[in-house]
């Protein structure tokens, strides 16, 4: 069971790379060679590993209460991790394992984290000035070596002031020598050794091009040069700038927009840089003549980092995606997260046959998103139009989706935004078996002579036939009712297509929601202030509900015992729940409701209210006007969409106010397009099945021979359960300390195996001096009660003892075999005379 512990808010998914630090490679990172290959990187409150063969998430470290702003590797040991976060602390990871080390409590939020071979005992952060805001300084922070795993590392020096908070926009010399900061025209190179401080400043006048404003910095491994990258596409790379006047540079320029992050191969040889363009340059020799390139990256690249043997480079993107790109600019991998869109319009909505989340993608797709692996399962082209990437142009967006009960049909409406003149196109996909994906059934141009507002499946059986009916509800005044009909054209490809079957209207009011009952018999749409209800099967008025002032935001029935209740928001603040029985209205709570969620499993409908720039959740049952949980200030963003996902399992859960999260559990996004989720679990229950395993086991390569031992072990495996054979352990040694000790931890940092085996060898060994004094004196009673026939019983029991295998064994029938003290009274009963019975 799980304690009854407070709900925490996890950011699960869509942590954008602005809010996170560049990825780092394990020491490694070779593609050929022994070993495996690691990139690790920040992600919401975690740090992910992935195998660079595989591509999968082996790894989720969490224990911060706040963004990782930061990921370095211990450069005095390889297989260790730093990160820092905005609850103030730094970890020190044994990333194989997936073990905290140790944790240095700061005391400040932390947003940028640098660590150098030349500091053994310190790290650099970037943390807010005390008393004055917006201002950041980079500071030195020593590790405390004392014992324990918590410690606090208060002993800060400051090395620069007035720093950008950005981790990009400060960058470390040749061998740690010195530190450069960049911040709006002004560049700082601090030198450790002299204690000297030198400033440069650019114009800050805007030129025809832009402006010379610094967006970042990076620092030559092995001269004393620092490229500058621009927000009018330049970069500038400075070279004697021990020297306040008599410094130079020279200038390299092929970005027509901001340089969003710059790296110097391990030798310094080349330079990459990347920007809004979703291209990446290589710079050959800090030459403008000299430069290749990797173009449609597919969106801005964001963050740039090189693996420690220049073998492989990684680009973060403005969207959540990872490219994994080769030493000669070839394109190797890539690793696909929560697609981050300009704008989510179709909400959140959960594929019924993969549990995926299903939002808008890549403009104009429809991404598909698992919550399991944190991966893109697969992107659906809708609109199957080029998308130019230009600004002020109105082109066509994909904005409302709806899945039927079983998964078999997908609706999609996409529009242009027009003033005057809005184009439309309603299409319906049917989920194809063979080819596992759906394919475009029929399109309708111009459904509604305004934009659609909402639309929603009936489902009222398993069959999907007849009773599938679409509704869609627009701002023309009317709501439209869809149907499938046979297609009789002879040359027609499918067998059905859809056509409208009824059009309905109140009093010429806009139509803004629509969603069915449980068992699809009726019909609520809303017109602006006006709850409307209708009969699904002869499309009559039966009532209408009324709530002014205010405009109904959202509506949805109360499912299951609470099927007899409809739920509707308005944006004047007011949530109301009607009684269908009696048509008036049940109760009412005045909360600014911006998402009502009413989840498929269960009779729960959660709400959140957005209040004071906090957002709030209550979770209540139609007919309970009081919630059954409240959640003040879940978080600091607005959260705009919500979706209950049901779960492979019901959840083993013992607080009645969490019940709530058995069988679903609630995800939602906001405003910021992060994707949050409310756990119970601690952090280490919550991480999926496959990153709880080794990622050594992982990411070994498949050969002949590990696949005829996994088919041997699996056979095994099977026969021992067919067989229903028992295996006995030792459960002293299985107990044993130091047993525990031995299998978790880490092998690099276990003692010798001379000291280790004595230890482990005692542990087996099974006491004779640990009898209590009762059993001893029993033991002594029955030893002079004992005749020649208990002699013969006890003679054969140990012969059955001590006999290697018996036949019976073999089968799989595990032979009881009693314990001495079982023995004992097994031998009292039998010498207890029971004739006094018969008289009975």
């Amino acid at each position: 069971m799980v304690a009854p512990a407070s709900l925490r808010v996890v950011r699960c998914g869509g942590s954008s790379p602005r809010h996170g630090a560049r990825a780092v490679f394990s020491a490694d990172s070779k593609q050929v060679g022994p070993g495996p290959s690691y990139l690790l990187c920040a992600s919401g409150d975690f740090v992910k590993m992935y195998s660079l063969a595989t591509e999968e998430t082996l790894r989720l470290m969490g224990g911060h209460g706040g963004l990782v702003t930061g990921v370095q590797l211990n450069p005095h040991n390889c297989m260790q991790l730093y990160s820092s976060s905005l609850d103030g602390s730094i970890k020190l990871w044994d990333f194989m394992d997936g073990i905290p080390i140790k944790t240095f409590t700061v005391g400040y939020k932390l947003l940028a984290l640098y660590a150098l071979a030349s500091c053994e005992d310190s790290v650099f952060v970037v943390i807010p000035k005390s008393g004055e805001r917006d201002t950041f300084q980079l500071v030195s922070v020593k590790l405390t070596k004392a014992a324990g795993q918590d410690l606090e590392a208060k002993e800060l020096s400051v090395v620069l002031d007035g720093v950008d908070a950005s981790p990009k926009c400060t960058a470390f010399g040749r061998e740690g020598e010195y530190v450069a900061s960049v911040k709006e025209v002004n560049l700082q190179v601090y030198f450790f050794k002299h204690k000297q401080l030198n400033r440069f400043s650019v114009s800050a006048m805007k030129t025809k091009s832009g402006n010379n404003h610094f967006t970042c910095v990076a620092c030559h491994p092995k001269e004393d040069c620092i490229a500058t990258g621009h927000a009018d596409g330049k970069i500038r790379l400075w070279r004697n700038f021990y020297h306040r006047k008599e410094y130079t540079f020279s200038t390299l320029h092929w970005h027509h927009d901001t340089v969003m992050d710059l790296a110097f191969s391990v030798e310094g040889t080349n330079l990459l840089s990347g920007g809004v363009e979703s291209v990446l340059v290589l710079w050959h020799n800090e030459s403008d003549c000299q430069k290749d390139f990797l173009p449609r990256l597919g969106s801005p690249v964001e963050y740039i980092s090189m693996s420690p043997d220049g073998a492989l480079c990684c680009t973060l993107h403005t969207d959540n995606r990872i490219t994994i790109i080769n030493s000669n600019l070839r394109f190797s991998k890539s690793i696909q997260g929560l697609i981050k869109s300009m704008d989510i319009k179709t909400g959140l909505v959960v594929d019924p046959r993969t549990k995926a989340l299903v939002l808008n993608g890549e403009p104009g797709h429809l991404q598909f998103y698992s919550l399991q692996s944190d991966q893109q399962l697969f992107s659906l082209d809708i609109v199957q139009r080029q998308y130019i990437h230009q600004a002020g142009l109105n082109q066509v967006d994909l904005v409302k989706v709806a899945f039927s009960a079983q998964g078999n049909w997908l609706a999609t409406v996409e529009e242009r935004e027009e003033v005057t003149d809005p184009e439309l196109q309603l299409k319906l996909w049917f989920y194809g078996e063979e080819t596992q994906s759906f394919k475009l059934n029929t399109r309708i141009n111009m459904p509604h002579e305004d934009h659609i507002t909402d639309m929603c499946f009936r489902d009222m059986d398993e069959s999907e036939d007849d009773s599938l009916i679409l509704v869609t509800a627009g701002r023309d005044c009317v709501f439209k009712v869809w149907v499938m009909v046979e297609d009789t054209d002879p040359e027609a490809q499918q067998s059905v297509s859809w056509s409208c079957d009824f059009v309905g209207s109140y009093h010429n009011y806009q139509a803004t929601n629509c969603c069915f009952s449980e068992d699809g018999s009726l019909l609520a749409v809303s017109f602006e202030e006006t709850v409307t209800v209708w009969d699904s099967v002869t499309w009559d008025l039966k009532c209408t509900f009324c709530h002014p002032p205010g405009k109904i935001r959202n509506i949805c029935f109360g499912r299951l015992t609470c099927s007899k209740y409809l739920i509707g928001a308005t944006d004047y603040g007011f949530l109301c729940c009607w009684n269908l029985l009696s048509c008036a209205l049940e109760w009412s709570a005045h909360l600014n409701i911006l998402v009502l969620q009413p989840d498929p499993l269960s009779e729960y409908i959660a709400a959140v209210s957005w209040l004071s720039k906090e957002s709030s959740l209550f979770v209540f049952k139609p007919n309970e006007p009081r919630p059954i949980y409240i959640q003040r200030n879940l978080c600091k963003e607005k959260i705009q969409l919500a979706a209950f996902v049901p779960r492979d399992e019901p959840e083993a859960i013992s607080a009645e106010k969490y019940l709530w999260l058995r069988r679903s559990q609630l995800f939602f996004l906001t405003d910021t397009q992060e994707l949050m989720t409310l756990s119970t679990k601690s952090l280490e229950e919550r991480l999926t099945p496959a990153s709880k395993q080794l990622a050594v086991e992982e990411s070994l390569p498949v050969t002949p021979f590990s696949l005829l031992l996994g088919k041997h072990r699996r056979q095994q495996s099977q026969e021992d359960i067919d067989l229903g054979k028992l295996v006995a352990y030792n459960k002293h040694g299985q107990d044993s300390p130091a047993v525990k000790e031995l299998l978790h931890t880490p092998a690099h940092v276990l003692p010798s195996a001379s000291f280790l085996c004595p230890i482990f060898i005692n542990s087996l060994l099974i006491s004779k001096g640990n009898k209590s004094a009762e059993e001893v004196a029993d033991e002594v009673e029955m030893e002079s009660e004992k005749t020649e026939d208990d002699s013969d019983e006890e003679r054969d029991v140990t012969e059955m003892e001590q006999e290697d295998t018996n036949p019976m064994e073999l089968l799989g029938e595990t032979i009881c075999k009693l314990s001495k003290s079982q023995e004992k009274e097994l031998r009292k009963i039998r010498k207890m005379d029971y004739s006094w019975i018969s008289a009975f």
